[in-house]
């Protein structure tokens, strides 16, 4: 059974209890960050690979709604750069 490398990531909602968790598993949180345009829209970014890694997302989701809306945002984020790539021949 393979071991995959774990990576905590968190939301700006949670940045401090991610930090703690991070700590107690002996890492550091991975690098993200969320953009957020003039119109109040926002985009979370991962800024490191984690193809192959396990990922955990900290994030609460208590209101305002952005910090729900953030948390699925950094999922989907997840899991398009966690999807294999198709090559066409």
């Amino acid at each position: 059974m393979a071991i995959h490398k774990i990576k905590i990531f968190s939301g700006r909602g949670s940045e401090y209890l991610a930090e703690k968790i991070a700590a107690s598993f002996g890492t550091t949180l991975g690098q993200s960050e969320v953009l957020r345009f003039s119109d109040g829209e926002f985009q979370p970014c991962y800024n490191e690979s984690i193809r192959g890694c396990t990922v955990f997302i900290i994030q609460s989701t208590f209101p305002p709604s952005d910090n729900l809306m953030e948390l699925l945002m950094m999922i989907d984020a997840a899991r398009a750069a966690l999807r294999p790539t198709r090559s066409w021949p």
